[in-house]
């Protein structure tokens, strides 16, 4: 009977969703972090359930031939990759497995799943940076959250930041130290900093700042925007950000302007994009326009659709579609985000769309009946917990000649596929790498109406 603490030599028979090793010892399942399918390595169990278990590796016996030494120092601490042990190209190919088996658990394994799409280099790719700040161990400190913990763990240099946003909150940080602003307690709610926040559009190089605080005013503000802004010109606006719950959501809902007009602009494809503090916006800007070259592919317009583009955000994939299309509506339920798509709109000298704000599953059904509105292809773009039921009955009423599914959980996306398939045909699904070297891997899915084949 396996025990806590025992320690066995096992084989890797495979490698599972979030890319940890797969063993099994007398029928049981095993598994462990940081290993590959093929190695030997000697493992030490933490963890026993009724039908699996959880170990580490102490040694690794018989390593894999994709086996990388990890670059970074807090590599094994950090929740944030997993997979830095693993040679890039392999990762791909796990990424791919990983849509493959998601597809086949729900039943659909008849489709080919293309090779996922990488990065030639698949470093500082991130346009966004969240560092949380606090005390560890009587020490300020900013950085990463631990794996599986609130710990946070220094990191000097993470190699998937870019390396200006890095610089500027170690500058906003060392302020902050020096001058003796409190930084947030999460224990006892306590403090003022909680989280330094940055973005970047990659081809603009504006930079916005998001102090996210724990009170309404903050000690030195001014003076310490006064400080970063005139050390960094890339600094277009400074925000504060008031999140005064207990909870793990890094931004509130109350934002005030330190600094500029409290937003940046980025461009995706040819069109001009507003970014604010609440807008969701990918945070690899080089495969983002992979992603949606792909999707607006997949649509094969024409010029003469109308294109519904549900989970719309601030609008990005269906204004990048819309020069290929007639009509666009979208919908989207963050208020701030609405509000910048149909800035976004106008930014672009678009007249032919509109937003709508509110939930999906509420406001698609209102849109159809209301308005009579019938689209004839469907981008959708859920968060991960995928697409909401109501949503998916609704477009199976509808019946849009193609739906296009962008998908950043494989599991959720499966589930989907499985109810819209009672009337559409999967046509294509390319994985994309969105977030290298973590076990992340976004999707794009082609489908059409069955009768229309």
């Amino acid at each position: 009977m396996i025990k806590k603490n025992d320690e066995y030599i096992v084989k890797i028979v495979d490698n599972g969703y979030q890319g940890e090793g797969i063993a099994k010892i007398d029928g049981m399942t095993i598994f462990i972090d940081n290993v590959l399918k093929g190695e030997k390595v000697k493992v030490k169990i933490l963890k026993v359930l009724k039908n699996q278990c959880y170990a580490k590796a102490i040694e690794v016996i018989e390593k894999s031939a994709n086996r990388n030494e990890p670059d970074c120092l807090v590599y094994g601490k950090c929740g944030g990759c997993n997979l830095r042990h693993i040679n890039y190209k392999e990762t791909l190919n796990l990424k791919k497995s990983i849509v493959e088996n998601s597809l086949n658990k729900m039943g659909i394994d008849n489709i080919e799943v293309k090779k996922c799409i990488g990065m030639e280099k698949p470093y500082n790719y991130r346009n966004k940076l969240q560092y949380p700040v606090g005390i560890y161990k009587d020490e300020p400190v900013m950085g990463v959250f631990a794996k599986r913990s609130h710990n946070i763990i220094s990191n000097k240099y993470c190699n998937i930041q870019n390396p200006l946003t890095q610089l500027i909150a170690k500058d906003v940080f060392k302020f902050i130290v020096e001058n003796n602003i409190p930084l947030y307690n999460e224990a006892n709610g306590t403090g003022e900093i909680r989280h330094i926040y940055l973005r970047i559009g990659i081809k603009t190089n504006e930079v916005m700042l998001v102090l996210v605080t724990n009170k309404s005013k903050i000690t030195k503000e001014q003076e310490l925007v006064e400080f970063i802004t005139n050390k960094y010109k890339e600094i277009k606006t400074v925000v504060k950000n008031i999140n005064t719950e207990s909870t793990n959501v890094i931004l509130g809902q109350e934002n005030e302007i330190l600094y500029g007009n409290g937003y940046i602009t980025d461009y995706l494809l040819g069109n001009k994009f507003k970014i604010s503090p609440m807008s969701f916006y990918q945070v690899n800007p080089i495969q983002t326009e992979k992603l949606y070259t792909i999707a607006i592919k997949m649509a094969e317009l024409t010029g003469k659709e109308i294109i519904f583009d549900l989970y719309c955000g601030i609008g990005t994939i269906g204004i990048c579609a819309l020069k290929y299309s007639k009509y666009l509506y979208g919908i989207e339920t963050v208020p701030q985000a609405i509000e910048d798509a149909i800035e976004n709109s106008k930014i672009n000298n678009i007249n032919n769309a509109k937003f709508i704000v509110g939930n999906v599953e509420e406001e698609l059904p209102k849109l159809i009946q209301n308005n009579s509105i019938k689209p004839d292809v469907v981008f959708i773009d859920p968060p991960r917990k995928g697409c909401d039921n109501t949503a998916i009955e609704t477009l199976l009423k509808i019946n849009p000649k193609k739906i296009v599914y962008i998908s950043c959980n494989p599991a959720t996306l499966a589930r989907d596929l499985v109810k819209l398939q009672e009337k559409y045909k999967i046509k294509e699904v390319q994985p994309v790498d969105m977030f290298p070297f973590t076990s992340h891997v976004e999707c794009v899915v082609a489908m059409i109406l069955k009768e229309h084949l």
